[in-house]
């Protein structure tokens, strides 16, 4: 008799849990566990390009530049632009600016300017440097400096050594080469007093205005 009891007490409770764990599916749905919401789905990150290369100028775009920085026709910027884009290409940046200089054998320079990079602000920038040549005197004059191979503003704060034997003149204009790992400028100066000087030295471009060239 309590056997049978037990038995019929047994039977009971199970089938009363059963009932609670149907309860909690929908109709017709398989006795399985309860899980939580599924996890949301991952957004792909968009892909963009690394180090995406900067956009460069024209040679439109430099000639006009040139000749109304400068003060010069645009038939003479077109000239001495020429010779550059085809030693070198189309720039990513270039610095308009004005410097002075001095030299009795050793020379000194100094300048200041706005870099400028397209869809970025214009930078200030500060330039100076030594040099060694076989000129005299002195002179004020302004400079158009073409940068090619640079990527961000900051790069162009480094020394950059004078390439020899690169200067050239067309139309009253100068132009000799610099050059720093992959990046060269290619300054375009006007005026009297442009000396091969610059081309046995270096040119430090820096932040701030230093007095001291070396």
């Amino acid at each position: 008799m309590d056997r049978r009891t037990l038995i019929v007490s047994a039977a009971a409770a199970l089938g009363a849990a059963s009932a609670a764990r149907a309860q909690s599916y929908p109709a017709g749905t398989t006795n399985m566990p309860v899980q939580g919401p599924p996890p949301p789905p991952v957004t792909p990150t968009p892909a963009y390009p690394a180090n995406a290369p900067a956009e460069t100028f024209s040679r439109e775009e430099i000639v006009n530049n040139v000749s109304d920085f400068m003060g010069v026709t645009a038939e003479t910027a077109g000239g001495v632009v020429e010779r550059v884009f085809k030693d070198n290409g189309r720039p990513t940046a270039y610095i308009a600016g004005e410097e002075g200089s001095g030299a009795v054998g050793v020379g000194l320079r100094y300048g200041r300017g706005l870099l400028y990079m397209k869809n970025k602000p214009p930078v200030e920038i500060w330039w100076q440097g030594p040099s060694v040549g076989w000129d005299v005197g002195g002179n004020a004059s302004r400079v158009f400096t073409l940068c090619y191979n640079l990527q961000y503003p900051d790069v162009i704060f480094q020394r950059f050594p004078g390439v020899d034997g690169s200067a050239y003149f067309i139309g009253g204009l100068g132009v000799n080469y610099q050059r720093a790992n992959d990046i060269i400028l290619a300054p375009i100066r006007a005026g009297v007093g442009m000396r091969l000087g610059a081309n046995v030295g270096y040119l430090s471009y820096s932040r701030a205005r230093h007095w001291w060239p070396f």
